[in-house]
């Protein structure tokens, strides 16, 4: 038999099944009509009704017939599920997401439970409950997905490669964070962003935050960390921006006591975006130690870093220390006797006013009692 010829028989093989099944489903949808617009049009409606309903062969049948087993035809997926999070919590892990059997659509279908841009609504479901997340000890983050700019993205402005669920979560095997096989794991999350951001996650890799994750440091910030986990806004929202530092000193406590001394954080606690915060001085990614000749706030690099925001700088303009500590009299004696001489001259001259108001304030009001005892004015 030659190629052509094994190839038609094939197809007529096929043929023949499905026209079989297609057969043998009529005649079960003679009686379960309601299942038949659903199942005609679902993945399934090219298949026969007793392919899944396997127990039942011949009719009359019991009407409580044993339960469908998906792993028949879906072993891995199945096999996936019941090894993560979702198989304890639900007896049938497989419709709550992909709905009813009989009306299954292929995830490229817009309209399937699983299409990307309904993917989120169909979790949220569950995680968007709040009293079953509370139930389960979970946080409702269903609404703080839709807020963020993947949600954003994916559902306002219809991008189908935006972030959603399975995204980060994976598909069928979804573990819980602290599991480290998980891709929500701490020390998986810079890959499963890196997914999407590869740029961003070579470069943190590449940074002093990445090479301590790298060697098992726990401590070691992740982009979770910085860009919170579901709740994620753009960078370049102004109120990403005012809250950077405060990001930052969750960890470095010490140099955002000291940051917060300095001319660029007073303008910006008025509220001027146009200043200098951590990662214009230090980097967003690659974050490098001083030491290091590739850092921006190494010192040779540093007057092409404050080049950035201001002209003509000087050797002697980056001599300007951003996190010099006042309270440190061995390490910046200059400074620590300027803040002593700046307090003085700042207690000296609200007190010298407040004394000032004060004798001011006897004298108006002997004058007034002295005009009162003496309405017409005449002098004694």
């Amino acid at each position: 038999m030659n190629w052509s010829a094994a190839a038609a028989f094939a197809l007529a093989l096929a043929f023949n099944v499905l026209a079989a099944g297609a057969s043998k489903s009529a005649d079960c949808l003679t009686c379960h009509d309601d299942k038949a617009a659903g199942f005609q049009h679902s993945v399934h409606g090219a298949f026969s009704c007793t392919d899944c309903h396997t127990s039942i062969q011949n009719y009359p049948h019991p009407e409580k017939a044993a339960a469908v087993k998906c792993d028949t035809c879906h072993k891995d997926a199945v096999s996936a599920v019941a090894g993560g999070v979702h198989a304890s919590v639900s007896a049938q892990p497989c419709q709550g997401c992909h709905g009813d059997a009989h009306g299954i659509l292929p995830a490229r279908d817009p309209k399937s439970s699983t299409y990307a841009s309904n993917l989120p609504r169909t979790c949220g479901t569950c995680h968007g409950d709040a009293k079953l997340a509370k139930q389960h000890g979970l946080t409702e983050v269903y609404s703080q997905y839709i807020d963020s700019i993947h949600g954003f993205a994916l559902t306002k402005d219809g991008l189908l490669v935006a972030a959603s669920c399975s995204s980060c979560h994976g598909s069928h095997r979804i573990l819980h964070s602290k599991d480290p096989a998980s891709r929500t794991a701490r020390a998986n999350i810079p890959a499963t962003c890196g997914g999407c951001h590869a740029g961003s996650q070579r470069e943190y890799m590449a940074g002093i935050h990445g090479q301590a994750l790298e060697m098992g440091d726990s401590r070691a910030p992740v982009c979770t960390d910085c860009h919170t986990t579901h709740q994620i806004t753009s960078a370049s929202n102004v109120s990403w921006h005012m809250k950077t530092t405060a990001t930052c000193g969750e960890c470095h406590k010490h140099e955002e006591e000291t940051y917060r001394d300095t001319f660029h954080a007073q303008v910006s606690a008025l509220g001027y975006v146009e200043t200098a915060r951590c990662w214009d001085c230090h980097g967003e990614h690659q974050v490098l130690p001083a030491n290091d000749p590739k850092s921006p706030v190494a010192k040779a690099n540093l007057q092409a870093t404050c080049g950035k925001c201001h002209s003509g700088v000087t050797a002697s303009f980056v001599s300007y220390q951003p996190h010099g500590d006042r309270h440190n009299r061995q390490a910046y004696p200059a400074l620590y006797v300027s803040s002593i001489f700046m307090n003085l001259l700042l207690a000296s001259v609200l007190g010298f006013f407040a004394l000032h108001t004060l004798l001011w304030l006897n004298r108006s009001l002997a004058e007034r009692r002295q005009r009162g005892a003496n309405p017409s004015g005449e002098s004694r």
